[in-house]
């Protein structure tokens, strides 16, 4: 397995990071245990978890996807082996502190509750899941500018964070579903007031989804805040599973309707031109899209998530596909001809 430096951390972590929001909602606990223990096997030590998880959010199931993970570092004794990731939620889920914002005490609440349910003293990577300003994420199109000064909210969010650090109990900091100018708020506070920089930003990115290379791209490789890419498959579109409009029983777009991000007319166009290209070159579509993420300059690391072992390991054994300047240039193509069917 490939490894890449955390922004400028020095911390090294696996090209492929194990995601794991299916895990007490599709995935029970002992196959949480069958995945992390084959990702470990094949050179994997980043995974990626949040308070939130599992998806969708009900307050019946919050929490598990954090207490798997904690009980198989207990049972294992192998915390020390994994660069974990985790996230404090934003506002908007009535579950999840009454919906409110993020500021000190929030953040300080979310993160106890993180490490008792992950059994550890300490988090790796510690993430804010998404902005407390409203702003466009979760595929959110046309800017609405919401009027007043959101700096210092991220101002005491950084401050907080610093004070985890200083305690030793968070090794390096990033965000989630930012966008450019929350991404430049952070480095320009950060240095103005000697705060932690930002190590990574946590967004999509796909083949259906490449909004992050305007404006983003550029600023992760200049700023070296590299991209830790969720959902490089959308959702399962680009696996070909959904094919024809298909509805596989135990898929996630045919169990839970309320996820339409990537099913539209024109991502279905775009999803059967690249599923076509993989067979053209005989590669699985799955793995020439993740394939695709894993060569990008300004990727960290790419999230993929699972909930069969078969789904897996046809994943992780992406890292050790090449994509030829042809297939390239079909991607290209089809990018070219329809960009971006479902940022």
């Amino acid at each position: 397995m490939k490894m890449r430096e955390l922004g400028k951390t020095g911390i090294s972590v696996s090209e492929i990071c194990l995601g794991t929001m299916t895990w007490g909602q599709q995935n029970t606990q002992d196959q949480a245990f069958e995945q992390m223990d084959y990702a470990v096997s094949q050179g994997v030590n980043f995974f990626d978890t949040a308070e939130m998880y599992p998806v969708p959010p009900i307050p019946e199931t919050q929490g598990l996807t954090e207490q798997y993970i904690g009980e198989w570092f207990r049972q294992t004794g192998k915390r020390k082996d994994i660069i974990l990731a985790s996230k404090a939620s934003g506002p908007g889920h009535a579950h999840i502190r009454d919906a409110k914002p993020l500021d000190r005490t929030a953040i300080l609440s979310a993160f106890e509750g993180n490490l008792q349910r992950l059994q550890t003293d300490y988090i790796d990577l510690y993430q804010i899941h998404w902005p407390n300003r409203a702003t466009n994420f979760f595929g959110k199109l046309g800017y609405q500018h919401t009027e007043g000064d959101a700096e210092p909210a991220i101002h005491e969010i950084l401050e907080t964070l610093a004070e985890l650090m200083e305690a030793g109990q968070v090794r390096a900091i990033g965000i989630s579903n930012e966008t450019p100018w929350g991404l430049m708020s952070y480095l320009r506070l950060a240095e103005q007031y000697g705060l932690p920089r930002i190590a990574s930003i946590q967004n999509p990115y796909s083949l259906l989804n490449r909004s992050f290379e305007i404006g983003l791209a550029e600023m992760a490789i200049r700023e070296q805040v590299g991209l830790l890419a969720y959902s490089p498959l959308a959702f399962g579109m680009l696996s070909g599973k959904y094919r024809h409009g298909a509805r596989p029983a135990d898929g996630r777009i045919t169990l839970f309707e309320r996820f339409k991000r990537y099913s539209n007319p024109q991502a279905d166009v775009a999803t059967e031109q690249y599923i076509a290209l993989a067979e053209q070159h005989g590669l699985s579509p799955a793995q020439m899209s993740l394939a695709f993420i894993n060569q990008q300059r300004f990727v960290t690391s790419n999230i993929i998530g699972a909930t069969t072992m078969a789904q897996l390991k046809e994943n992780i054994a992406s890292i050790d596909v090449c994509l030829s300047d042809e297939v390239l240039k079909g991607i290209a193509d089809t990018h070219q001809r329809i960009a971006n069917p479902a940022p």
